[in-house]
């Protein structure tokens, strides 16, 4: 299985446990403002599945021996 197919199937997962959560979130009885623990968690995890998704879909430079910087250019020898 290549790895883009994995990608995809990582995404989906991740979107669907982002829309659990918010669902959770969103039927939760209103909190005390700083006092609800379980709350303040799922808030939390929703951030990270949200940063994970960044992350899976954002572009990655890699530096190369020619290119140490992004948009630097080729470097001339």
């Amino acid at each position: 299985m290549p790895y883009e197919d994995n990608v995809r199937r990582a995404t989906r997962e991740l979107e669907a446990a982002r829309q659990q959560i918010q669902d959770e979130i969103s039927s939760y009885p209103a909190p005390i403002a700083g006092c609800d623990a379980q709350f303040t968690h799922l808030i939390g995890l929703r951030s990270a599945i949200v940063e994970a998704l960044q992350a899976l879909k954002a572009p990655r430079f890699v530096a190369t021996p020619r290119q140490l910087e992004p948009d630097a250019g080729v470097e001339s020898r």
